[in-house]
């Protein structure tokens, strides 16, 4: 049975390793165990955006492309609320296939944030992104293309480390994209402990925000 140490030394593994190949097969490595090893440190990204999910896309048959989807618990919490077209990408096969196994993405593929991404502009009404903008992790800049794929009134939802905000470039990235008129804040939930439970990361926090593509 994995532990609270186990999980945080596999944290501590994917916030420090040292290219993408290394993070990608880290997460290959750590799909057998990813869940329960969240679930032992009390992991509440996934309510928090399941519920600005149902707050700001009522449309159960909206697009919507979870952008890191890892094991696509996140997807499998969204069709239990009746949505019915959910698209997914990640860097990890590992995590594609624990992903395609739930049986509720209508497509998953292959895709790193920061890069170009596979999707026409306007194809979602909705795109979450949890625990991915983090350390060591989906740079800044990966907004700026999440936001190409949204259709105009579409919502952005996703978390950032409190810590990285303004240190990472996010702080500057949004306000470019408020400036250029391409996004309006419309939501931002206090500062909470996504892993409370961690023996060493139960002090760091996040906050989730929410966009809508002008």
């Amino acid at each position: 049975m994995s532990s609270k140490q186990d999980t945080d030394r596999w944290l501590e593994d994917v916030y420090h390793v040292s290219d993408r190949a290394a993070l990608e097969q880290l997460y290959d490595s750590w799909a057998d165990s990813y869940d329960a090893d969240l679930q032992q440190v009390g992991y509440i990204h996934l309510p928090v955006i399941a519920g600005l999910v149902s707050r700001h896309v009522p449309d159960r048959a909206a697009a919507i492309l979870d952008a890191g989807v890892g094991t696509g618990t996140i997807g499998e919490v969204l069709h239990l609320l009746g949505y019915s077209n959910l698209w997914g990408i990640d860097m990890s096969e590992g995590m594609l296939a624990k992903a395609r196994a739930r049986g509720c993405y209508q497509d998953l593929r292959k895709g790193v944030l920061g890069e170009a991404l596979d999707f026409a502009d306007g194809s979602f009404s909705g795109i979450v992104s949890t625990g991915t903008f983090t350390k060591g992790h989906a740079p800044a800049v990966a907004l700026v293309e999440l936001a190409r794929t949204l259709k105009p009134g579409g919502v952005l939802m996703f978390t950032v480390g409190t810590s990285i905000w303004e240190a990472q470039g996010f702080a500057d990235v949004t306000a470019r994209l408020e400036r250029d008129a391409v996004l309006v804040k419309i939501e931002e939930t206090p500062a909470y402990a996504p892993m409370p439970f961690s023996p060493t990361e139960s002090g760091y926090l996040t906050k989730a925000h929410v966009y809508r593509k002008r």
